[in-house]
C-alpha cells in the first residue's frame, strides 16, 4: 500500500483543429492516505475518470506530479504502479472457473502454486464465492462477476490501491446495497486503500470515510459525509448532496446584514467586503413553518411516509422544506423561517464566514 499525492495536476485532451485548449482537470492537489476509504464524487464530465486514469498511469498529466510514498511516479508505467482497477462493466474470463480467474494475476507474477491456492480460497471466502469456486464464471450474475473483478485486486499482496470506476452501474438495484456493504466490510478487513468513483451520492456517502467532491475539473471540497451535509464549502456541494438539495436564494448585503426575500435574516459576513451580492444556502431540513417569518405560497406537498417535502414559493423563488411526520402544514397564509445555525452565506459560489447580528 502507499500514500498517494497529486501535486499541481492539470490535464487537457488534444483540441480539434482551430479550437482552444480545454482543461478536463484544473489544478488538483490531493492526498490519499495509506489505508483510507475514499469516494470521488461528482457529475458526469467533471473529471473523475480522468483523475483515476492519471493515478493508474493510463494517462500522463499535462502538468503536475503523481507521488507514491513521496516517490515520483508520473512517468512510471501502469504495471509498475501495482494498481488494481475495477471497472463499470465486470472484466472476467468466462471460459475460466472462478478459481482460475482469481488465481490468474498470481500466476502471471510467478507465485508458487502452493501459495496461490490458500490465497485464492481466502479471498473467495471474503467475497462469498466459495460455493461457486470451481464453476465457470460465465454462469454468474453481474454482481458475482463484479466480485471476481474485486477479488483479482484483493488477491494480489502487492497492490497499492484498489480503484473502482462506477462499479455498481450494471448491478440490479436490490443487489447494490448488498455489494456496497460487502465493499465496506472488505475495506475494514484488509485495510487496502480504496478509491470509489461515482456520481451517486448514496453510494459515496455510505461507502467512504472521506468524500472528494469534484465539479468542472476541480476538487471543491474534501470531507466526511457529515461535513459535506452540514458545511458545504461550495454551492455545488450543497445542491448536489442531499435529497432534496440545498435551497440557494439571492441575498443582498445591506449595512452588513443579509437581506433575503425581502427580510433581514440576522446574519452577516464576518469579514466585511465590498461585495453586495451573495447567495443564502439552507437545506430543506432547516426550513420550518412559523407564525412570524417570510410569507410564502404553498405549491405542493409530497408525502414520503416518514416525512413530507413541501414546496413553497415567494418572490419568484421556489423553496423546498422537509416536514416531519405529524407536523402541521398551515392551510392559510403560511410563513417560513430559516434555522440560522444551519444557514450559510456564499459569495461567488464559495461559503463565507458569518456571524449573527440583530435583524
Amino acid at each position: 500500500m502507499a500514500r498517494i499525492e497529486l501535486k499541481n495536476i492539470r490535464h487537457s485532451y488534444p483540441a480539434a483543429k482551430g479550437e482552444d485548449q480545454v482543461w478536463a482537470l484544473e489544478e488538483v492537489n490531493q492526498v490519499w492516505e495509506d489505508g483510507g476509504a475514499y469516494a470521488l464524487l461528482g457529475p458526469s464530465g467533471c473529471g473523475k475518470t480522468t483523475l483515476l486514469n492519471i493515478i493508474s498511469g493510463l494517462l500522463t498529466p499535462t502538468e503536475g506530479s503523481v507521488l507514491f510514498d513521496d516517490k515520483n511516479m508520473t512517468q512510471v508505467a501502469t504495471i509498475d504502479r501495482h494498481i488494481a482497477q475495477v471497472f463499470q462493466f465486470p472484466v472476467v474470463y468466462d471460459t475460466m472457473t472462478v478459481y482460475q480467474n482469481l488465481a490468474f494475476p498470481l500466476r502471471n507474477r510467478g507465485m508458487n502454486h502452493s501459495d496461490i491456492e490458500p490465497r485464492v480460497k481466502e479471498i473467495a471466502e471474503m467475497l462469498d464465492l466459495t460455493e461457486s469456486l470451481y464453476n465457470r464464471a460465465a454462469g454468474l450474475t453481474a454482481d458475482g462477476k463484479q466480485k471476481i473483478s474485486l477479488g483479482r485486486g484483493l488477491v494480489r499482496p502487492d497492490v497499492n490501491v484498489i480503484m473502482f470506476d462506477e462499479p455498481l452501474t450494471v448491478i440490479d438495484p436490490h443487489l447494490k446495497w448488498q455489494l456496497r456493504s460487502k465493499l465496506k466490510q472488505l475495506h475494514q478487513q484488509v485495510g487496502t486503500t480504496m478509491i470509489y468513483v461515482t456520481h451517486d451520492q448514496t453510494e459515496a456517502l455510505t461507502f467512504a470515510e472521506t468524500v472528494v467532491v469534484m465539479y468542472e475539473g476541480r476538487v471543491v471540497q474534501v470531507g466526511t459525509p457529515v461535513e459535506l451535509f452540514e458545511e458545504p464549502k461550495h454551492t455545488f456541494v450543497g445542491h448536489f448532496i442531499g435529497s432534496p438539495g440545498m435551497n440557494l436564494l439571492p441575498c443582498e448585503n445591506v449595512d452588513r446584514k443579509a437581506h433575503c426575500l425581502g427580510s433581514a435574516l440576522g446574519i452577516a459576513e464576518k469579514n466585511e467586503t465590498q461585495s453586495e451580492q451573495f447567495q443564502v444556502g439552507v437545506r430543506p431540513e432547516f426550513v420550518y413553518f412559523d407564525e412570524v417569518g417570510i410569507p410564502v405560497n404553498l405549491n405542493k406537498v409530497d408525502d414520503l411516509g416518514r416525512y413530507k417535502v413541501a414546496e413553497v414559493e415567494t418572490h419568484g423563488h421556489v423553496i423546498k422544506m422537509i416536514v416531519d411526520e405529524g407536523e402541521d402544514i398551515p392551510g392559510e397564509n403560511p410563513r417560513i423561517c430559516f434555522d440560522l445555525d444551519h444557514t450559510r452565506l456564499y459569495r461567488d459560489g464559495w461559503m463565507v464566514e458569518t456571524e449573527e447580528v440583530m435583524p
